[in-house]
């Protein structure tokens, strides 16, 4: 093993929007002469040898896995209801399981000695360890720019009498429309479209407080990287830079890596962790549609509804007469086939419906079949639209997804939402806008416009090419090369 080859290693929170782009920053690093070391948790490696094979997981000699302990019971499914429990047990078990991992590292002759850490955002206790052992700690923040400007200021609505809410009523009686008029670089947000975690009247709320203290412990990591580009988020990122001097975007990381990586061989590509079996069949159903005819529907990895939304969202799709591919996870919605295998309903899509458990949506979004995507505005989703210059209906359900769905309605260009309380005339109204309207017209020309930029954003010259560049070459110095 060569002792100067640099050694990184990534810990992602194990959650599918945040596995995503921290894999695809890994395989970035790799592809620039870094060697790897991927963090799982336990229940995570499990699931994802399931999901994809048992030899889905051996690596490359200089791609490997490790595994920490997220301190939960097997049984806990670790789903959307679970993250309160999450972030209370990985501060302490993930501490204790972390720390002998990097000394198990540390002290192998088998591997490098660990050059840098980089973990996600939320991991709150990793810098600890990285100080322990002093090694340096980079930063990747999985939401959008605007997402985590809103988090940043977390401690200001706390400071203004915004968080606790006074009454659970406010809620719902129209309160959280009010204007927010003391952040410049984000004119026009209400107090709806700031991350969810502050809507309680509970001072002491679990995901209030974890997510402020992460924005917070990150001023102790050498760099802040951010799955976004400049063009996209420029005042935004001026203004979180003001925090975080040592900024990185480099995003859209499905596009910098297929741009890097275009041109060498590479044999990271069987690596991939969905923890979902992704149904590539899907793709021969796409292949026999006509050009931007299809509407993609998936609302995300955590995202669950009631089985009135579905069947609102399932008829509003019906009505609208137009194909489309709905992705459904098995835990999306309690008692779904009831709404789904509804006869009336199965012969209304007959021949114009595809109903799967998961897809590869890289690839779903950038079929030619594609003209819209109802989406429940993650991050990755809407990056990844915009890499491919797809419009959508947005749904947001919880965290920084109503930031994201703000500015892509009010500052992209590229979105329309659906209120929360969602009826079938709705979705089928919305939806036909998108596809055919006047709107629907105006926001694919402006998602052509997105997708040309963040292509340039990723090229050589681009922002996010250089920004990438910088961060490795910071990673290198760091490390004393």
């Amino acid at each position: 093993m060569n002792p100067l080859k640099l050694h990184v290693v990534c810990v992602p929170l194990p959650a599918q929007g945040h596995i995503n782009p921290m894999l695809k920053l890994a395989k970035l690093l790799h592809q620039s002469g870094f060697y790897i070391t991927f963090v799982h948790t336990k229940f995570n490696f499990d699931r994802l040898m399931k999901s994809n094979g048992p030899n889905s997981l051996k690596g490359l000699p200089d791609f490997r896995f490790e595994t920490i302990s997220d301190g939960l019971p097997p049984e806990n499914q670790r789903g959307i209801m679970d993250l309160p429990d999450l972030c209370i047990t990985m501060p302490i078990d993930g501490l204790i399981s972390f720390r002998g991992l990097i000394a198990k590292l540390v002290s192998s002759e088998n591997v490098p000695p660990v050059s840098c850490i980089v973990s996600d955002g939320v991991m709150n206790f990793t810098y600890k360890v990285a100080e322990e052992f002093n090694i340096p700690e980079f930063k990747l923040f999985t939401p959008s720019g605007c997402g985590m400007l809103g988090y940043l200021n977390f401690d200001e609505l706390q400071k203004r009498g915004y968080f606790p809410l006074k009454d659970e009523k406010n809620i719902s009686d129209g309160y959280l429309e009010t204007e927010v008029d003391w952040i410049p670089s984000m004119s026009g947000i209400r107090l709806k479209d700031f991350p969810t975690f502050f809507r309680t009247t509970n001072s002491s709320n679990t995901m209030f407080n974890y997510n402020r203290d992460s924005v917070n412990n990150a001023m102790k990591a050498k760099g802040i990287i951010l799955n976004t580009f400049q063009e996209l988020e420029s005042e935004v990122l001026d203004a979180i830079k003001i925090k975080y001097p040592n900024l990185y975007p480099i995003g859209p990381l499905p596009l910098l890596y297929k741009n890097i990586s275009s041109n060498s061989n590479n044999h990271l590509e069987s690596i991939d962790f969905s923890l979902w079996k992704e149904d590539v069949n899907c793709m021969k159903w796409l292949d026999k549609k006509d050009k931007g005819s299809v509407v993609y529907v998936n609302f995300g990895s955590l995202v669950i509804m009631n089985t009135k939304q579905l069947r609102e969202f399932a008829w509003g799709l019906a009505n609208t007469k137009y194909f489309f591919l709905w992705v459904i996870r098995p835990n999306l919605v309690e008692c779904g086939d009831e709404v789904l295998s509804n006869d009336e309903f199965v012969k209304e899509i007959e021949n114009r419906g595809l109903i799967l458990e998961w897809a590869p949506q890289e690839k779903v979004l950038g079929h030619s079949s594609i003209g819209g995507f109802l989406t429940h505005c993650g991050w990755n989703s809407m990056l990844e639209s915009i890499c491919e210059g797809v419009p959508m209906v947005c749904w947001p359900f919880f965290a920084e997804q109503q930031t994201n769905c703000f500015y892509a309605c009010s500052k992209w260009g590229v979105g329309i939402e659906i209120e929360s309380d969602v009826s079938r005339e709705q979705v089928e109204g919305l939806v036909k806008e998108l596809m055919g309207g006047v709107k629907g017209k105006e926001m694919k020309k402006r998602g052509v416009d997105w997708k040309h930029k963040a292509k340039a954003a990723t090229t050589i010259g681009g922002s996010s090419y250089d920004n990438y560049n910088s961060l490795v070459l910071q990673l290198k110095i760091l490390s004393g090369q």
